[in-house]
């Protein structure tokens, strides 16, 4: 077991605490089936132009995606997207209330954790709207202390956000949680966030641990940064099928790719190894109280 006492936990979200990989298949596959039995467009015919959409704004988790497809756009003839497709809307949204859980024991020692009062910080590169209902539904609102992601993206100029909203504001909106935007352009496994996060709490970096799920991202941006580093091996998703079609549709660029891959080339040999699950954070390390080890 580590000896130093940590007093923060940075966690990466998606396939750290949940299978985002899973989450999004299932969301995706099914709305897609719907949206092809609708309109009479195959899925290869639009994985081409869903891949635009998602690149031009940023994400692949696209909220407007089907009123931007060009080919469903000429089967539209003016009316609503959102009423054409309802049923897969739906369909995404049922998907999406059944997958949205927690791995095993991720509950349990995130509140165990917290119970030394020891501080806990989201750090995710989904953006911000998302992340937010994800947290909020896991009911790991308060549970974080912080939550670190990039900003959302536009909504379309012809939607006001109060259209979209069937609920008050505050609804959508952390009650305990504090959410902070992580700089534009910044992508693990650049350690500027995991720095400012470090700066943010007022802690030694010695005091901070960082868990995540990919060795060449997560992994050596810990180490880069001098915080000790946790690699989340039971969130591994890269060689599946699901994840096969993710880089089809993908938002990442060529350039995005290619950045990837020498990200890839280098050799990185984590610290501590996660095998089974989220709950090994208690076997590997001490926690302690954040808020009487602050520096001033």
């Amino acid at each position: 077991m580590n000896e130093d006492i940590k007093r923060v936990v940075i966690t990466d979200l998606d396939n750290t605490l949940f299978d985002w990989v899973d989450l999004w298949h299932a969301c995706f596959t099914a709305m897609m089936a719907k949206v092809v039995e609708i309109s009479g467009v195959s899925l290869d015919d639009l994985k081409p132009e869903i891949r635009k959409v998602h690149q031009r704004h940023g994400t692949s988790e696209y909220s407007f995606l089907l009123e931007e497809l060009p080919s469903l756009s000429a089967k539209l003839s003016g009316r609503n997207a959102a009423e054409v497709f309802e049923a897969a809307i739906e369909a995404y949204r049922r998907q999406r209330r059944q997958k949205l859980v927690l791995y095993p024991k991720v509950a349990e020692t995130l509140l165990k954790i917290k119970g030394s009062g020891t501080a806990i910080v989201g750090y995710t590169e989904s953006m911000g709207f998302y992340s937010n209902y994800r947290v909020r539904r896991l009911g790991l609102d308060g549970v974080f202390d912080f939550m670190f992601s990039p900003a959302d993206h536009d909504i379309p100029e012809s939607i006001s956000r109060e259209e979209l909203r069937k609920y008050p504001a505050a609804h959508y909106e952390f009650r305990y949680t504090q959410a902070r935007h992580t700089p534009k352009k910044s992508f693990k496994p650049d350690g500027r966030v995991l720095s400012q996060i470090v700066e943010t709490l007022k802690v030694d970096k010695s005091e901070c641990v960082y868990v995540g799920d990919s060795p060449t991202k997560d992994v050596a941006m810990a180490q880069d940064v001098g915080i000790s580093d946790v690699y989340a091996k039971y969130g591994r998703a890269q060689h599946t099928e699901a994840y096969d079609l993710l880089r089809q549709v993908t938002h990442w660029s060529d350039a995005d790719v290619e950045r990837e891959k020498k990200i890839g080339e280098r050799e990185v040999q984590p610290s501590t190894v996660l095998d089974t699950d989220f709950g090994q954070m208690l076997d590997h390390f001490r926690y302690g109280d954040w808020n009487g080890q602050r520096r001033a």
